[in-house]
């Protein structure tokens, strides 16, 4: 559940789903940008992997542009 108000600095909204369940117990998000390094991790070995030769790049290859 999101919550239904805008940035409150860590104090709880009455009325509010989701202030409520984290006042019930629930966990809260905890970013820690674990997802973006592993999506990083995974293009950098798929670069480092790329031969051009077998995938017949022209005189500038552009593997793994954007």
């Amino acid at each position: 559940m999101k919550h239904t108000h805008g940035p409150n600095f860590g104090r709880k909204v009455d009325g509010c789903g989701r202030c409520d369940e984290l006042a019930a117990g629930a966990e809260p998000v905890r970013w820690n940008g674990s997802a973006r390094r592993d999506e990083e991790e995974r293009r950098i070995a798929e670069i480092r992997a790329h031969d051009c030769r077998t995938s017949g790049c022209g005189p500038v290859c552009t593997f793994g542009d954007w």
